[in-house]
């Protein structure tokens, strides 16, 4: 486990993380609707191949396919008693691709209901069915944990809290997808503020906050997001992953437009803005992840 140094090597340098895995998948063959989980049991060699791509494009962290690794998601699948295999497996193909000098995130997606009173699930239900999950991923070798995609701070603090319980040592990251309301003014789908999610989550105990995903969020826009967060985040490190740029839809299929060389310069503009982890979300390729590599390590040096 390499977890007790991530923290320090970030204070001491920025840090390149992946980019989409789900659109990578479909383009491997997997069907729309099919779980994407099965494919670290089933074909863990395209797995394997996504995340080597991302490695050998510079990215440092690796992130898991466990975004719907909760029993909530897997048991609309019927897999719900395969939560520990399937989560252990992509742990252990992220492991394998990352290396010796790579990281492994353990990515912990939403849980796709509402926490009480909005919903039927209580604060302990989503606590233990996180804490499953993570088990696993810590138990296939992931050095920190991602708790991504946020839209409700108070599942972000749950999940915060389901790592810290599995163990008290491992960095825990938090980014929320948000939205634009007005020019400048961003909320998570839920309706919280920049300030009040991220707030939550550090109170919490998370040691990294940020960003992924976004509704119609342009480059530009990730940019402003990135100022509010490093606003309002303090001394704690801050993560941004943008989409490539905002998404449209040309026949039936969504195209993200945003190019390798545009991806590029939004991560020198969030490096010199003090970001100190700056990834892909969707419709980013290991192309895109290369150039956004190379802007980062050349800033770097």
């Amino acid at each position: 486990m390499q977890h007790p140094d991530l923290l320090r090597e970030l204070a001491r340098r920025p840090l390149c993380c992946d980019g989409a895995m789900g659109t990578q998948l479909l383009e491997r063959g997997m069907t729309s609707g099919q779980c994407g989980m099965l494919w670290n049991v089933e074909r863990p060699e395209a797995v394997g191949d996504i995340h080597r791509a991302y490695r050998n494009a510079g990215c440092e962290l690796i992130t898991t396919n466990s975004f719907g690794g909760t029993r909530f998601v897997l048991e609309r699948h019927g897999l719900a008693d395969r939560v520990s295999e399937l989560n252990r497996a992509a742990a252990q193909v992220a492991r394998a691709a990352a290396g010796g000098s790579g990281w492994v995130l353990g990515d912990v997606g939403p849980f796709g209901d509402f926490l009480e009173p909005v919903g039927d699930v209580t604060p302990d239900e989503l606590r233990a069915a996180f804490r499953d999950q993570i088990t696993a991923l810590i138990e296939g070798g992931a050095d920190a944990v991602l708790v991504e995609t946020m839209s409700d701070p108070a599942e972000a603090v749950v999940g915060v809290e389901a790592a810290k319980a599995c163990d008290a040592r491992i960095p825990v990251i938090v980014t929320y997808a948000f939205q634009k309301t007005a020019p400048g003014h961003f909320r998570t789908l839920m309706g919280p503020t920049v300030a009040e999610a991220v707030r939550r989550a550090i109170a919490a105990g998370a040691d990294i906050v940020g960003a992924n995903c976004g509704t119609g969020l342009s480059l530009d826009d990730y940019l402003d997001l990135g100022h509010q967060l490093l606003g309002v985040a303090g001394t704690t490190p801050v993560m941004v992953q943008p989409n490539a740029g905002a998404p449209r839809t040309e026949a039936g299929k969504t195209i993200y437009d945003a190019t390798p060389e545009q991806m590029a310069g939004t991560a020198r503009q969030l490096l010199a803005a003090g970001v100190r982890i700056i990834g892909g979300c969707c419709g980013t390729t290991p192309l895109h992840l290369t150039a956004m590599g190379r802007a980062m390590h050349g800033a770097d040096r």
